[in-house]
């Protein structure tokens, strides 16, 4: 092979080097990509298409359990919402025997203005059996609280007098607005 053509080999070579790596750049890699990008995407839509059916297929009991929700949260307004609070309360004592020694009650505000929180906290004593009790009437209450803190001492040496320290919230929908 002469010189001059084994330059014009050389130079096709590095043209269709040069002309590969730029299609490699320019075309191959974003098509391959788009291509990962888009599959991501149908995969991202196949689980949310199976979360909104499942949703739908659900969509009756969640309905319904909102609805219960719904109704057994505090009403509006807090001296109401207090009251039933404080009745519930008493009614838990008595079903427990514990000897309650103090009670608070405030509203905290919600971040939104939709809800507040009657925040409820309760000093008493009783042995074990009595405190889990009261703590069991609490969970099973259809009314809207949750139990936010459970502090238990001891009172004496043996520990069958205990101390109990208790938070619990209830929740509020649509409050009228703190002055």
């Amino acid at each position: 092979m002469n010189i001059a053509n084994r330059q014009k080999l050389l130079g096709i070579v590095a043209i269709v080097a040069v002309a590969l790596l730029v299609g490699d750049r320019m075309i191959f890699a974003p098509l391959t990509q788009s291509w990962k990008d888009r599959s991501k995407r149908i995969v991202e839509l196949k689980k949310s298409f199976t979360q909104g059916t499942q949703l739908l297929q659900r969509d009756r009991a969640i309905r319904e359990h909102w609805d219960q929700m719904r109704t057994n949260t505090l009403p509006g307004e807090f001296s109401i919402a207090e009251g039933q609070m404080l009745q519930a309360l008493n009614r838990w004592q008595q079903d427990s025997r514990i000897t309650i020694t103090g009670t608070g009650t405030h509203l905290k505000q919600g971040n939104a203005d939709d809800y507040a929180n009657v925040e409820c906290h309760v000093d008493g004593s009783g042995n074990l059996p009595a405190l889990t009790r009261f703590l069991y009437e609490i969970e099973k209450d259809p009314l809207g609280l949750k139990v936010d803190l459970v502090e238990l001492s001891s009172l004496d040496d043996r520990g069958s007098q205990l101390s109990l320290g208790l938070q619990v919230s209830g929740l509020e929908l649509n409050p009228p607005p703190l002055p």
